[in-house]
């Protein structure tokens, strides 16, 4: 083991842990400004007490994420001087307008939907959380924005007398095909898992008390999540398929990585369970659907999908001697893992809207069982997308420009790394036990009492305070 393996090791597990905050955060801006816009039109109290009980879950998720994530931009300058480097020219420009647009944009109105209640017009309050949801999901585009590059690398050219990646065209940046694919990808699994923890949370109130004063509160919650993710299921499908196709054509290993295809064919099979060879050069045996990867790759059943060995051959004889091929059973059991977690998730809202068909109460212990699980499943399924989109990118950290290898910082110590990472890993292991007391904490609490209190009459009186 040596400073890059660990560094790597680092900004895996970091990125992994963000990006447990990242969906969540994502989807429930948007959801609690559903909520709160049909209070406002409707004026049906339970709307209200939804949009306070999941806002407080919002917050709470949302400081957990600004944190995680300033660390983990730190280690572009830490672990990865080289690399950052590299592409700074790139990506200083969507990281700033990031910074200093999107997330200074959710921010700001955040700040002024905590303090507006009962302060601001209840259009302009109404308008601060919808400005925090977009800028919410503009951050996220152009982050997606800076890591397309590393996937499909445009707009740039490569100044050899520097060594750095230098930027010519800033809208070809924007405008990579794969950013404008994995942004909407990324959103509908952020809204997969946004929906999975609303539905959880009502149903477990639901079904807890049958004379809950607040359950038609928890039925729409209930439903209302498991319709979310049902649709968020559908397009994550749909943007998945597209994305595919599109990753066939700029990163063919890849593909042929995720299904573990060895050699060149045409048609070819999408592969339900394969193993492979120790060496990882060959499969010993396949269970396949005939056609099917053909149709996902290129969207032609008999269209050609490049072999694994094939493009080892191609990427050695255009880049040099080296070996090319990411680390097969991380790439395949991930592609896997993603989809069948979920389909699990999907399955599940299906069956409890199927329980609560024509106004019933679900009863089945297996169904809250399950029930309890399902914010677990999107988030395994949001996780392991991640980690084989990066780890089948290896060994390139900018594909076709810069290998892993070359973008460690060489001058910190396989000392240094492991000392950070272990104190790192033990902090993110202290705040994951936080941010999961708190959730259940405020979850377990139920919708809040919003009858007025004789001092709520007093509005003069009254000073600033914390909306909760």
């Amino acid at each position: 083991m040596d400073a890059l393996d660990v560094a790597r090791w680092q900004f895996g597990v970091t990125t992994v842990y963000h990006f447990l905050f990242v969906p969540l955060t994502i989807g429930l801006s948007v959801l609690v400004a559903i909520l709160q816009t049909r209070w406002h039109r409707t004026g049906d109290e339970k709307y209200l007490k939804l949009t306070k009980f999941y806002g407080k879950l919002f917050l709470i998720n949302f400081a957990m994420g600004v944190v995680t994530g300033i660390v983990q931009e730190f280690q572009f300058g830490m672990n990865w001087s080289d690399y950052s480097r590299f592409v700074g020219d790139i990506f200083g420009a969507p990281l700033a307008i990031e910074a200093l647009v999107a997330f200074f944009l959710e921010s700001t109105f955040i700040g002024l939907w905590i303090f507006g209640w009962d302060r601001l017009p209840p259009r302009l309050h109404l308008a601060s959380i919808w400005a925090a949801a977009i800028g919410t999901n503009l951050s996220a585009y152009f982050i997606l924005a800076a890591n397309s590059f590393m996937q499909n690398p445009v707009g740039y050219r490569f100044n050899p007398d520097t060594g750095r990646a230098e930027l010519t065209d800033f809208v070809a940046v924007l405008t990579n095909k794969v950013a404008l694919i994995t942004f909407p990808h990324t959103l509908a699994g952020a809204f997969l898992v946004a929906g999975a923890l609303v539905t959880t949370v009502g149903l477990w109130h639901l079904m807890r008390r049958r004379d809950n004063p607040d359950t038609d509160a928890y039925r729409h919650a209930t439903r209302f999540g498991a319709w979310v993710v049902l649709i968020s299921a559908t397009l994550v499908v749909l943007t998945g398929d597209i994305q595919g196709k599109i990753m066939t054509q700029v990163q063919p290993m890849k593909m042929a990585a995720a299904e573990g295809l060895y050699t060149t064919e045409s048609p070819a099979s999408f592969s339900v369970l394969t193993v492979g060879s120790l060496d990882g050069n060959r499969e010993i045996f396949a269970l396949k659907i005939p056609y099917l990867l053909s149709y996902l790759g290129t969207g032609d059943p008999n269209g050609t999908v490049h072999g694994i060995n094939d493009l080892q051959a191609q990427y050695a004889s255009q880049y040099g001697p080296g070996s090319y091929t990411p680390i097969i059973p991380v790439t395949y059991w991930s592609f896997r893992f993603m989809i069948g977690f979920g389909l699990a998730a999907a399955a599940v809202a299906l069956l409890i809207l199927w329980t609560q068909r024509k106004g019933r109460t679900p009863t089945n212990r297996w169904l809250l069982r399950a029930g309890l699980i399902m914010p677990v499943l999107p988030l395994l399924a949001n996780s392991f997308g991640w980690i084989f989109t990066e780890m089948g990118r290896q060994p390139w950290i900018v594909f076709g420009e810069m290998l892993t290898r070359d973008g460690v910082s060489r001058s910190v110590s396989l000392t240094e790394v492991l000392t950070s990472f272990t104190a790192f890993t033990l902090i993110y292991a202290t705040l994951a036990v936080i941010e999961f007391k708190l959730l259940l904490r405020y979850a377990r609490a139920g919708v809040p009492d919003i009858t007025p209190t004789p001092d709520d009459t007093d509005d003069a009186e009254r000073p600033l305070a914390f909306a909760y």
